[in-house]
């Protein structure tokens, strides 16, 4: 199952970091983190791939004056 943290603003960003468990194939995280930028405007920052099989993923967008939706649910 996919975590999705609460966003954090630093400066005209927010973060928001995923987590994806070792299961997850590369095209699932791809479609996951697809979604994430069509819909809610995130692109990707960084991704960490452990020796397990986890991925930490830091997506980020330009913190802007109208509300844009958060994370899709995964």
């Amino acid at each position: 199952m996919t975590t999705v943290s609460e966003a954090v603003v630093e400066g005209d960003w927010e973060y928001r970091r995923l987590h994806l468990p070792p299961g997850v194939s590369r095209r699932a995280a791809a479609i996951q983190l697809s979604i994430h930028a069509e819909f809610a405007g995130w692109e990707l920052r960084t991704v960490r791939l452990y020796a397990d099989g986890t991925r930490r993923v830091w997506l980020r967008r330009k913190k802007t004056s109208e509300s844009l939706p958060g994370a899709l649910p995964t």
